[in-house]
């Protein structure tokens, strides 16, 4: 399965690809980031975390403790045409 960001390259504005991602904990992920366009060839590395939750899950893990988003950042989340948030398909790309 193949991984998409919704995010361009901050140097010429084209997507971003992950090219490999390595995780010590199932609350946090490293990604190792390459822009698509071949002339450009810029790289990065960037971090995701996992912050609150916005509805509990049906199958806890009694070893991860997060909180749950207040009403307002649920509200948030739920905007059709939210520009702030970011918008991702990360898969597993070990």
């Amino acid at each position: 399965m193949s991984s998409t960001y919704k995010l361009g390259c901050p140097h010429c504005g084209r997507g971003i690809r992950v090219r490999n991602s390595t995780s010590d904990h199932p609350l946090f992920r490293i990604y190792y980031l390459q822009c698509t366009n071949i002339a450009c060839g810029a790289t990065f590395r960037s971090e995701m975390v996992i912050t609150h939750q916005m509805s509990p899950s049906a199958m806890p893990n009694p070893e991860i403790k997060l909180p749950l988003a207040d009403c307002a950042l649920r509200a948030q989340s739920m905007e059709k045409d939210n520009d702030n948030q970011l918008a991702l398909d990360i898969s597993d790309s070990q």
